[in-house]
């Protein structure tokens, strides 16, 4: 056995056993998901988690393909989420059920129906389009101006589809239900996995290099033939397209819709799990997500109920405490992480790899680093008491001589 130490790039030529790996690591987890599924009650919270955690890694992952990679700052991510979730119940909802979904509009103006997948794809392409719209004036804005114009327009956005005129299309402010949704929590995973994958492979071509030469430096990335321009609407364009599946994820999963849900504060929401996992880590939005859904869902809540030990009552604990720690906390991350948990690496095989050898051969090593040091401890001792011996001889030769 190698028993040096190794880092990751050791291991990035070993592209075949690499892919294999993560292939058997995807396969584990999706059948670590089945055999919770077939154990645990559906009902149970983790499910939930599981799959809030999935959706919103897809909308973090979207919205980092802008900040974290392109350098655009956007808080529009909850108004494409919104375009994205109203256009897959609308298109979505048998003909049969319009009359009760639609009672205030005369069944709506939509009267047929697409398929499932059909309706995610489109959710995508009418968020990527009017996205499309937005990012000819907006675009040409910078920093703080084009967040300011972004997170106006989904307001402006949340705003037209709960008036009433377009009731015959959206429902006005009322409910959209009733269409098909998920149960397994397979299939959100399936469904975010695929398009994170392919955001990796957008990030790793030569047009995500583009995309990090326009982060870096827009002056040097023009002079190198690059047109500032395309490359932020195609950036743009295909973060809101992402945003718009996963609102339609996020459709599927509360098996309702209505415009009042996609506020700004969902944006911040996820802004927040992007600078928890890192701006430019990809891998880092992913664990983000399931962090915050999980700590501000499910370990937490524990502190928003009165607490008694022997008939004391532990103080502070009431409604409304959880958010207070769970602040604090994040509050922690930012001043002790200011790059986020990954910073800009990314959580790949070969780190994986490099890191249990590391591991393991910390622990093959223990043993003669232990001996090792005692033996340097008692030489230490003998060198000392050696030195204490020459002092006390010289002291009595000296006081002999007198």
């Amino acid at each position: 056995m190698n028993r040096t130490k190794l880092s990751y790039k050791d291991y990035q030529n070993d592209k075949k056993t690499n892919y294999a790996i993560g292939a058997i690591l995807i396969v584990a987890l999706l059948g670590g998901i089945w055999l919770l599924e077939q154990t645990i009650a559906p009902t149970h919270i983790v499910f939930s988690i599981l799959k809030k955690g999935a959706i919103y890694s897809l909308v973090a992952v979207s919205m980092n393909l802008l900040n974290g990679f392109t350098g655009l700052f956007s808080l529009g991510q909850a108004g494409f989420m919104l375009l994205g979730a109203y256009t897959y119940a609308i298109f979505t909802i048998p003909v049969e059920m319009r009359d009760s979904v639609y009672q205030y509009f005369d069944g709506g103006i939509i009267q047929f129906t697409i398929p499932v997948i059909a309706a995610l794809v489109l959710a995508g392409l009418v968020a990527a389009a009017v996205a499309a719209l937005i990012g000819l004036p907006v675009l040409r804005l910078k920093s703080d101006y084009l967040a300011i114009a972004t997170l106006g327009f989904a307001e402006i956005i949340r705003a037209i589809f709960q008036w009433d005129k377009l009731g015959v299309l959206t429902n006005g402010s009322n409910v959209l239900r009733k269409y098909p949704t998920f149960s397994s929590t397979l299939y959100p995973f399936l469904v975010a996995g695929i398009c994170i994958a392919l955001i990796c492979l957008l990030i790793n071509s030569s047009y995500g290099r583009a995309y990090k030469a326009i982060r870096d430096d827009e002056i040097a990335a023009e002079a190198m033939g690059i047109n500032l321009f395309k490359h932020k609407q195609q950036a743009f364009m295909i973060s809101s397209f992402f945003a718009g599946v996963s609102g339609a994820l996020l459709a599927m999963f509360q098996t309702t819709v209505t415009a009042s849900t996609f506020r700004v504060a969902m944006t911040y929401e996820i802004l927040l799990i992007v600078v928890i996992g890192g701006m430019g880590s990809i891998s880092g939005s992913v664990i983000g997500s399931f962090l915050y859904i999980a700590c501000s869902e499910w370990w937490l809540r524990f502190l928003d109920q009165t607490q008694f030990i022997n008939g004391w009552q532990v103080p502070l604990l009431r409604t409304g405490f959880r958010k207070v720690v769970f602040a604090v906390i994040i509050m922690i991350i930012v001043l002790f992480f200011r790059k986020g948990l990954m910073g800009d690496r990314e959580l790949s095989v070969s780190r994986i790899r490099a890191g249990l050898h590391n591991l393991i051969v910390w622990f093959a090593t223990l043993p003669a680093r232990i001996k090792g040091a005692g033996r340097r401890k008692k030489r230490q001792a003998g060198e000392k008491t050696t030195v204490t011996d020459t002092a006390q001889k010289t002291k009595q030769e000296g006081g002999a001589d007198q």
